[in-house]
């Protein structure tokens, strides 16, 4: 084993995977360098997702082998980061108690500290960092994973306490960087040689609300997209009770401004969605929508969505399908319910039965999935802007983009074109996107 090594393994969203570059630049600050395998590192790092139980066990999962590799060689260090970190050191104290560190996303100026603690002194209780009301130092250093896509945090945390949601919980409440230091960040990605960057943050419509002055989201937008060499610009996650109708006018603005919305609905009945805490009605959603494809006739709209909330009836559901339905979304993340400990959903009674649950999901997915096919198919033959990706790894010979609308492109090439736009004519339509041939 190389004396000092590390492997990182990301579970959940974008956020974490800005996380984990945050957490590879600092290792690298203290001379260390990725191993290509667990076995290889001497430090191996988990970075937590705690959104739904499924993450959760495969952290344990992982954490459980990870043990073995430390019973054969007592000097590995093991990190637990991220969510789970924040909301259940108790139980990865419990569970996991050969950890080294638990530290929380708001501690991560911390860990460089800890891991020197760690190199120098390998025993004792393992170091606990979770204070969610810690702020992120700016100019921590990032290992970024390729040299095509930036993601750029533009807040952190949450306000809005949905009631099935733990996020504000582990990231703490919601706070908005300073605009000079989003842009330096995206200007020194742009001139490293980075083509397209995504904003993002937990709800990043409302960014700027505690900023003094206050400041808009589709002004740093405007910023943002006025940056020299940027090709592409996106963000997520959008929350639809703060999208406002200047954003969708500043989206089509901005030339970079790739033609892709993530709303996630969650439900399509309007008091599961009160119950939910969301903030919106159905009928408000469904404007939104078609707000935004009046004034970008070309995007693409993608959604989360959940049944099987608490209490919700048949006729509830029924209403979520008739949603999908009417809105014909491009993609959709469908999740079945399940509790959240410290959730307020948690303490709701009238639990739907989990066959119940699944059978709703399966449903849903079958219908969203028809939707999502035909859309695809329906655009046979069009020219789509592709940035490439690099190879696909199930098809010899073919590169991997994607289009504006953030949907995958696979086509032949002969050269390689890695990091570059090319105009690809879309061929055969499939669930995730389309084949196709250079035009």
């Amino acid at each position: 084993m190389k004396p000092y090594t590390y492997f990182i393994v990301t579970l959940g969203c974008q956020m974490n995977e800005r996380d984990s570059e945050t957490i590879a630049g600092i290792l690298d600050t203290l001379d260390m360098y990725p191993a290509r395998e667990a076995w290889e590192a001497r430090v191996l790092v988990i970075n937590t997702c705690s959104v739904r139980a499924k993450p959760e066990e495969k952290a344990y999962s992982r954490l459980g082998q990870w043990h073995t590799l430390k019973q054969d060689d007592p000097r590995r260090i093991i990190v637990v980061a991220g969510c789970m970190s924040q909301v259940a050191a108790a139980d990865i104290a419990q569970r996991a108690p050969y950890a080294d560190i638990v530290i929380g996303p708001r501690n991560l100026g911390q860990l460089q500290q800890a891991i020197s603690q760690r190199i120098a002194d390998n025993t004792g209780d393992p170091i606990v960092i979770v204070d969610n009301t810690d702020l992120l130092p700016e100019g921590l250093p990032a290992h970024h994973s390729d040299g095509i896509s930036a993601f750029v945090n533009i807040n952190y945390g949450c306000d809005n306490y949905c009631a099935y949601c733990i996020v504000p919980y582990a990231r703490g409440p919601e706070v908005s960087r300073i605009p000079a230091e989003v842009i330096a960040e995206c200007r020194d990605a742009l001139e490293t040689g980075y083509v397209e960057i995504t904003l993002l943050g937990q709800n990043v419509n409302s960014y700027g609300h505690d900023l003094h002055p206050t400041m808009e989201f589709a002004d740093l937008l405007l910023e943002v997209g006025a940056l020299p060499g940027l090709r592409r610009l996106r963000f997520t996650t959008s929350h639809p009770k703060d999208i406002s109708w200047r954003l969708l006018q500043t989206m089509t603005a901005i030339p970079a401004l790739c033609e892709h919305l993530h709303l996630p609905i969650q439900s399509g009945d309007n008091e599961i969605l009160t119950r939910m805490g969301r903030g919106y009605t159905c009928e408000h959603f469904t404007q939104i929508v078609s707000a935004a494809r009046t004034v970008m006739p070309a995007i693409s709209v993608t959604t989360d969505v959940m049944v099987g909330f608490p209490g919700e009836t048949t006729a509830q559901f029924d209403n979520t399908m008739r949603a999908f339905h009417s809105i014909r979304f491009d993609q959709a993340f469908m999740f079945k319910y399940n509790d959240r400990p410290g959730t307020r959903a948690a303490e709701i009674p009238d639990k739907v039965p989990e066959e119940e649950k699944q059978h709703r999901l399966a449903e849903l997915i079958e219908l969203q999935n028809n939707i999502g096919r035909d859309i695809n198919r329906a655009t046979q033959g069009q020219v789509f802007e592709v940035l490439v990706e690099g190879p696909d790894r199930k098809t010899p010979g073919a590169l991997r983009g994607r289009t504006r609308q953030n949907k995958i492109m696979i086509f032949p090439a002969t050269t390689d074109l890695t990091g570059r736009i090319v105009n690809v004519r879309a061929g055969e339509g499939f669930l995730w996107g389309h084949t196709g041939e250079l035009a």
